[in-house]
């Protein structure tokens, strides 16, 4: 076996680019291609699946009209829990595989949690809670879309309440609806449907999940991985342990499925799909994008060295590891980005090498793109950065 082709942090960043549709010239020209090329869009925070569109499309002008329709009139976009318990939106055809590879053995865990709560706090018991169940599914399957309160018309039972860890220092009382929701949404039964006001709010309906197909658990890894790899490769091992919340055997299992090639990077060995290792064209020109908070991109890796330099992330980041909006120059991320309550977007470069004349005009302009499609509407991301913060008050 001959040595492994280096891929050093130039070269990552060319695909990223590309392949990340950063660069003009691989921008993408829907909502269905731009998540088809990421594979996931973070949907914790509402926003962000409709601001990382817009940074990638060719003409953001319809972001809202587009996403909406994607998500929730053709449905060829799903928002749905996946990759370690949290909310993303996928292309549905996308959606089968990400539930048998991440959602079943996450989905078995909620529910014996939520029943051993209700458990402990005297609650009934799980023949009752199966009965709740499959009213509230019918009675979700005839309105088409509902919210927990709506659907608790139908099924007076989605209002009980229990006490949660009844004499500790985090007790609390949960409503059944709201944990029993949540364990459908990982079990694959329901999905977000339209939100009750704008497309920044995070007040959403239910909606009975689109049928698919099971599929086997193993076949199902290899086939994320693979798509993943294809957007995000190389990566390293604790990469892609981190990005889809699998053990290490079950990573390794599908690295070797799909035939990955390991390759050098700084950070040691790391993998793309097979044919994937040699070199790639640049993107023509250096490229300026103002990515929103929980961007799949600056999220994409556990390994940021290479796009991020280690100084930043205390500015850039909160106290659990979410990221506040970036801003990108040519590959790297170099300052962040913020809208004030008159809603005026200001920016400040936190890395200043390399950021030249050509940098800031380039920035400036894509400012001015973003503040073009989204206008009056104020956008405060769920997760506050201290750079954020700054910015924000001025």
């Amino acid at each position: 076996m001959g040595a492994q082709r280096y891929i050093g942090a130039d070269e990552r960043r060319t695909r990223l680019a590309l392949r990340q549709r950063l660069a003009g010239r691989a921008r993408a020209g829907t909502p269905e291609e731009v998540a088809g090329a990421l594979v996931a869009l973070h949907g914790t925070d509402p926003a962000t699946v409709y601001l990382a569109v817009g940074a990638r499309l060719a003409d953001p002008a319809r972001t809202v009209e587009e996403t909406g329709r994607a998500l929730y009139e053709d449905r060829s976009l799903v928002r749905m829990h996946g990759m370690r318990h949290t909310v993303f939106v996928f292309p549905t055809a996308l959606t089968a595989v990400v539930h048998a590879s991440t959602g079943l053995a996450v989905a078995a865990r909620e529910r014996a949690a939520l029943l051993t709560h209700m458990a402990a706090a005297g609650a009934p018991d799980a023949a009752w809670l199966k009965e709740v169940e499959e009213s509230a599914l019918a009675a979700l399957a005839r309105r088409g879309q509902a919210t927990a309160a709506e659907l608790a018309q139908d099924e007076p039972r989605l209002r009980e309440q229990f006490v949660y860890a009844p004499g500790k220092s985090y007790e609390g009382t949960h409503t059944v609806s709201t944990r029993l929701l949540r364990v459908l949404g990982v079990e694959g039964k329901v999905v977000r449907g339209r939100p009750l006001g704008s497309w920044t709010s995070s007040q959403f309906r239910w909606a009975v999940a689109p049928p698919h197909a099971g599929l086997d658990p193993a076949e199902a890894q290899a086939e994320l991985l693979r798509r993943w790899l294809a957007a995000c490769g190389p990566a390293t091992e604790a990469d892609l342990k981190w990005w889809t919340g699998w053990r290490v055997t079950e990573v390794r299992r599908a690295l070797s499925a799909i035939g990955a090639e390991p390759v050098a990077l700084d950070e040691g060995t790391g993998y793309v799909t097979g044919g994937d290792a040699g070199p790639v064209p640049g993107p023509g020109e250096p490229w300026a994008a103002l990515l929103p908070a929980l961007d799949p991109t600056a999220m994409g890796w556990q390994q940021r060295d290479w796009y991020l330099a280690p100084e930043l992330r205390p500015r850039l980041f909160d106290g659990s590891g979410n990221v506040g909006p970036t801003v990108w120059w040519d590959g790297r991320v170099v300052g962040g980005w913020a809208q004030r309550p008159g809603g005026e977007l200001v920016w400040r470069i936190l890395d200043e090498e390399g950021v030249g004349r050509e940098a800031l005009a380039a920035i400036e302009s894509e400012a001015e793109r973003l503040s073009g499609w989204v206008g009056t509407t104020r956008i405060t991301p769920r997760f506050r950065t201290p750079l954020e913060k700054e910015l924000t008050t001025g």
